[in-house]
């Protein structure tokens, strides 16, 4: 059998996707899946093994919809598959001890124009690693893609220089290779303080990382739970990836994103595996905390510029964004608005949903989903992607001053389900919220467009 799976591959259904009769509910972004009889007697305990063309289509299908995950053997590819890039601009330091977890692998050490090249290229020596020396600086991007030439195995990592990443957990996510369509795939990159006293912005750092994408296993792709993977620790196929042209040169910032997304509008598929697990130092100071964050926001505006609405802070419909507002400004006509606008929500489901004796409750449980996910999703504007609008906006209207009282609340229910058992640290996330959203403004000013602070409906 020749194909995307090989014969003997396995998907396992996810423990979070609810079964209605013949229909599979979940998956990101939501989706309802009916199963026929045939592929209903296929399933077996949840797992479904790949026989024939019948079993490929049905485990695409469910793997690309993120209702089920592959099922993975093995110690992945042979060592001398699998070559690593690690684009660097002095810290030698950090290179030993990226390249001490490399053992036994290929690496080619991409020196961005450091200030002391001999330093960088004798710790490479003592690793056995190889190095390509830049004339100019072209930023992490034009340094990956240097040694991507330099590359002779039909696998690639690129690995940060200060990120830990080792030989065994590398080959591991290699696996998801076994599936032909797989051009990417990144773990759970941590982070991990330096210092035996971490300092509060550290601590912060080390449980709520802006490059850790959470716990649930995704088909990357926009719109889906995880819609981007950071550079700080890739593998890829190299062949695919030269043909996508490798990371955009011209980008210091959001290169991996736009990577990512380019992959997938070529039809490539884009795997996030937080089973492994990569590990980032945390910044030294609290002003290259701040900055790093402030960074990312400025990014946003050329991914917009590249890529459209694809990135848009938030995606919900003009009903459920209205019903969210009314919660937030929690004033006593809000009861009564929230209610119309889920009951319209619940309506449009119902119209929508396949015919079955659940169909109702489905659409109720669905439709209530949804109204949190809007709630969510206008609290993180307010306090994150809109913050300079909404501080502004808040000196004329008590309004404003009400959805933000109510944004803060929400905000500590949503830390708590997403990071469960860590403390709440108000300081920190507002902190890390301000820089971003300071950033995301930043470059909106700069690129002189909006585009990357608009919201965008379902669908577009």
């Amino acid at each position: 059998m020749t194909g995307r799976f090989p014969a003997g591959f396995e998907a396992q259904i996810r423990h979070d996707v609810r079964c209605y009769d013949d229909q599979l509910v979940g998956g990101s972004p939501l989706r309802i899946v009916r199963l026929g009889a045939v592929a209903r007697a296929r399933v077996v305990d949840g797992r479904l093994l790949v026989r024939d063309s019948t079993d490929e289509a049905l485990v695409s299908r469910l793997v690309d919809g993120n209702l089920a995950d592959p099922v993975l053997l093995g110690a992945g590819p042979d060592p001398d598959e699998l070559s690593v890039i690690i684009p660097i601009r002095d810290r030698p330091e950090e290179l030993g001890r990226a390249l001490e977890a490399l053992d036994g692998l290929q690496c080619v050490v991409v020196d961005d124009d450091s200030h002391d090249p001999d330093a960088v290229a004798r710790v490479a020596a003592d690793h056995g690693a190889r190095v390509i020396s830049l004339p100019v600086n072209l930023g992490p991007a034009g340094a990956r893609n240097a040694g991507l030439l330099a590359v002779e195995t039909p696998f690639v990592a690129f690995v940060d220089s200060d990120v830990q990443a080792d030989t065994a957990m590398l080959r591991r996510l290699a696996r998801h290779f076994a599936d032909d369509k797989v051009a990417l795939v990144g773990p759970l990159v941590r982070s991990r303080a330096r210092t035996d006293a971490p300092r509060w912005f550290e601590r912060y750092d080390e449980q709520i990382s802006s490059l850790a994408l959470g716990r649930r296993a995704c088909s990357v792709r926009p719109g889906a739970a995880v819609g981007w993977l950071p550079s700080a620790c890739l593998v890829a196929r190299v062949d695919r990836i030269r043909a996508a042209g490798g990371f955009a040169p011209g980008m210091r910032v959001g290169e991996d994103v736009d990577l990512v997304w380019r992959l997938v509008e070529a039809g490539e598929v884009v795997r996030y595996d937080p089973s492994e697990i990569a590990w980032h130092d945390t910044r030294a100071t609290v002003s290259g905390w701040l900055g790093r964050k402030f960074l990312y926001g400025t990014g946003g505006a050329d991914l917009a510029a590249r890529h459209g609405r694809k990135g848009a802070p938030a995606v919900m419909s003009a009903t459920m964004a209205v019903t969210a507002a009314a919660v937030l400004v929690f004033r006593p006509w809000s009861l009564p608005v929230a209610a119309v606008g889920l009951m319209r929500g619940v309506r449009s489901l119902d119209r929508r949903l396949p015919a079955g004796p659940h169909r109702r409750s489905l659409a109720v449980r669905l439709g209530a989903q949804g109204l949190g996910w809007a709630v969510r999703q206008e609290t993180a504007l307010l306090l994150r992607h809109w913050w300079p609008l909404a501080v502004v906006a808040a000196t004329r209207s008590g309004s404003v001053r009400r959805a933000l009282v109510t944004a803060l609340l929400v905000d500590v229910v949503v830390a708590r389900i997403d990071h469960p058992g860590v403390r709440y640290d108000p300081v920190s996330r507002r902190l890390d919220d301000l820089a971003y959203g300071a950033g995301l403004w930043a470059g909106a000013l700069r690129a002189r467009s909006v585009s990357a602070l608009l919201p965008r409906r379902p669908g577009r």
